[in-house]
């Protein structure tokens, strides 16, 4: 294909985030520094785009506003197209993301996603589209992390993302000067990509949050990556070697963190923080006692939340972290603020089968300090350490050990002795479905996720409950000498 040979027309620098999970202020400050570009090389001299994960509902201002903060941060830097990773497919509706993505001013690009009802997707998703600044004809592909058994629970199907870019890279090919995947697929598909597909000139990078201070080049592709939390933003300079006519790509990262905030979006946050503080301020509870929480040890709240997802999935037995609970809940009224506080992450009840000496490792494990105080990041989890385990539908008999932990006598579960082979229905979370925390939990089978509920709904729907509430302080362990 013959390109433009103007060099000075061609010039375009392609700015990129990714995974900033509502670090709002940094929102401000990439607005910010997109503005700046923008007076420096003139408005069709930049490209802004962003790779997913923008949105996290751990953020009240986010939860409180579904979602409407961040596409008004990303209208205000300008944004010219944006991908929806896992925290935004996964953690919202589809109709609630339709309602999200009406206010954005930029289009939504993903080729791996469809309506699982039409088997098409719907009209406000794109799979790639052309966009010309500066000259220079610049082909966006979107595509997002595939996990087939959360989406389909969702109304989506998400199909191979490799198959889907491959398709996308041949129908655009040949109407631009540059390929650019936004891939919220994480490194090492993204190192797929470029090995596997021809004709993609740039892969802007997401969801395993890698920062590439320095972008790899595979098979002649250029892959960036900018971190995690908008604290760095992503620059890939495009332009046409004026001899040859053939692409040109350097790429590195501009740290934002000494950037003042946009005024702009500096009003937007102080407008929605105080919509979502009036929307979170609704009762969600009232209680007559409060509720205490222990990440180390038994507590009554965890012990709620443990029978709530027990009941919740129809299981014999129900397991949680204590660390999913950021604290106690005091006597009175409970606002949906306060409990958001409280159960931040966006992480989903599951039920398995699990056969019992799996769960007698898990619990064994839990009452030992390098699991309880274990830190812990990602899979959803937005806490700070796992926390011991929290349980319901069992009783427990164990005894302190020389090393500070401790060892399980006995476990009944229906006023029987655990059997290590036999298969038991365990209400658990999501989280350790992925090898997150407690690992004998990976091991279950016929795994079955509710979705979209998130465990802070379950826990409100407990706190309305005066028997669970009376059963919560009802001891599941007892210590034996």
């Amino acid at each position: 294909m013959e390109r433009s040979t103007d060099n000075k027309r061609s010039r375009l620098l392609l700015l990129h985030s990714n995974d900033v999970h509502s670090r709002l202020e940094e929102a401000g400050r990439i607005a910010a520094a997109v503005k700046d570009a923008r007076r420096d090389e003139g408005e069709q001299g930049v490209l802004y785009v962003d790779i997913g994960d923008h949105l996290d509902r751990m953020r009240q201002e986010t939860e409180g506003t579904g979602g409407s903060v961040n596409i008004a941060l990303l209208n205000a830097a300008g944004c010219e197209a944006a991908v929806p990773g896992n925290n935004e497919g996964l953690t919202f509706t589809r109709d609630e993301l339709e309602r999200i993505y009406a206010g954005a001013r930029f289009p939504i690009l993903c080729c791996n996603l469809l309506d699982a009802r039409t088997g098409e997707r719907p009209e406000w998703l794109l799979p790639g589209t052309v966009l010309v600044k500066n000259g220079l004809r610049v082909a966006l592909i979107g595509a997002t992390a595939a996990y087939p058994a959360f989406y389909s629970l969702l109304g989506w199907t998400v199909t191979d993302p490799l198959e889907a870019v491959r398709e996308q890279v041949g129908r655009l090919r040949g109407a631009a000067d540059a390929v650019v995947v936004l891939s919220h697929l994480g490194l090492p598909v993204d190192r797929r990509l470029a090995e596997e597909i021809d004709g993609i000139d740039v892969i802007l990078g997401g969801h395993t949050h890698h920062l590439l201070e320095e972008p790899e080049s595979v098979r002649g592709a250029l892959l960036c990556g900018a971190g995690k939390f908008g604290e760095r933003l992503g620059l890939v300079e495009l332009g046409l070697d004026p001899s040859s006519g053939r692409l040109e790509a350097a790429g590195r990262l501009l740290p934002i963190a000494s950037l003042p905030i946009d005024e702009e979006a500096a009003e937007l946050l102080s407008e929605h923080g105080e919509t979502a503080r009036r929307e979170l301020s609704r009762p969600a509870a009232t209680l007559e006692r409060p509720l205490e929480l222990d990440p180390a040890r038994e507590s009554p709240l965890a012990n709620l939340l443990a029978a709530g997802v027990r009941e919740w999935t129809g299981a014999d037995i129900g397991l949680v972290n204590a660390g999913q609970l950021l604290g106690g809940l005091p006597a009175g009224e409970i606002s949906e603020g306060l409990l958001h506080a409280l159960c931040p992450s966006p992480v989903n009840p599951c039920r398995m089968r699990l056969v019992g000496r799996r769960i007698r490792e898990a619990v064994e494990q839990s009452l030992q300090p390098e699991f309880y105080g274990k830190e812990l990041r990602g899979f959803g989890f937005r806490g700070t350490v796992l926390g011991t385990l929290a349980v319901d539908g069992l009783e427990i008999d164990w005894s302190p050990a020389a090393d500070g932990g401790g060892r399980i006598v006995s476990i009944r579960c229906g006023g029987r002795e655990l059997e290590d082979e036999r298969e038991y229905d365990v209400g658990t979370l999501d989280m350790f479905t992925f090898g997150a925390g407690y690992l004998p939990l990976k091991e279950g089978r016929d795994v079955r996720y509710f979705l979209p509920e998130f465990i802070r709904q379950v826990l409100a729907a407990e706190l309305n409950k005066p028997e669970a509430l009376r059963r919560c302080g009802e001891p599941r362990f007892r210590l034996v000498r």
